[in-house]
């Protein structure tokens, strides 16, 4: 038995002996690595994901009401002779206008960290095209970010977004479909339609 015992810790020592062990360095060229991290992003070049969700609602309305009413009136008298005459000129107007609008954009896109402002934030730009049934679609997103306000799953919001400038465009058919043909945009400029 002992003769057992120390033959397997003779083969264990030349095994060890044989094979060099080598330590991983924490620190390797200008950066520590994190034991446990999220994938938030944290320097030019990183990405993070926007969630854009826009709403917005306007209302106008306008009420206008007019009158005018004009006399003119007058008598002749002389001997037998007593006529008198009165003329009435008078018009009203009432108009009501009311103009309600509402809208809502949904989308959610990455964007790259393209450079750092002077007080840490991120400077962050995106594009996003897609050419669905013929339609195309571009997003795009612009604007200044804070680092605290990436959340642990690296997204951020659009309404967490300063100096944001968030433009969508779609072009084709059903794009083309929705606008008022040439007739209908003359009318109007006419005040007709």
């Amino acid at each position: 038995m002992k003769h057992a015992l120390f033959a397997s810790l003779g083969i264990l020592s030349v095994i060890t002996q044989a094979a060099p062990s080598h330590a991983e360095q924490l620190y390797t060229g200008g950066a520590w690595p994190a034991f446990a991290t999220d994938d938030k992003a944290r320097d030019v070049g990183d990405t993070v994901t926007v969630l854009i969700y826009e709403a917005a609602s306007a209302s106008s309305k306008l009420q206008n009401n007019s009158s005018k009413k004009t006399d003119f009136g007058g008598s002749f008298a002389a001997g037998s002779i007593d006529e008198s005459a009165k003329l009435e000129f008078g018009g009203s107007y009432g108009g009501k206008g009311e103009v309600v609008r509402t809208e809502q954009f949904v989308a959610r896109m990455t964007a790259q960290v393209t450079g750092l402002a002077s007080n840490g934030d991120f400077l962050i730009e995106g594009t996003q095209k897609m050419l669905i049934n013929g339609e195309n679609t571009s997003i795009g997103v612009r604007g200044r970010i804070r680092p605290r306000d990436i959340s642990a799953d690296n997204v951020v919001l659009s309404s967490r977004i300063a100096d944001a400038q968030i433009d969508y465009d779609g072009k084709g058919f059903v794009s083309r479909s929705a606008k008022p043909g040439l007739v209908n945009r003359i009318l109007s400029f006419l005040g007709i339609g």
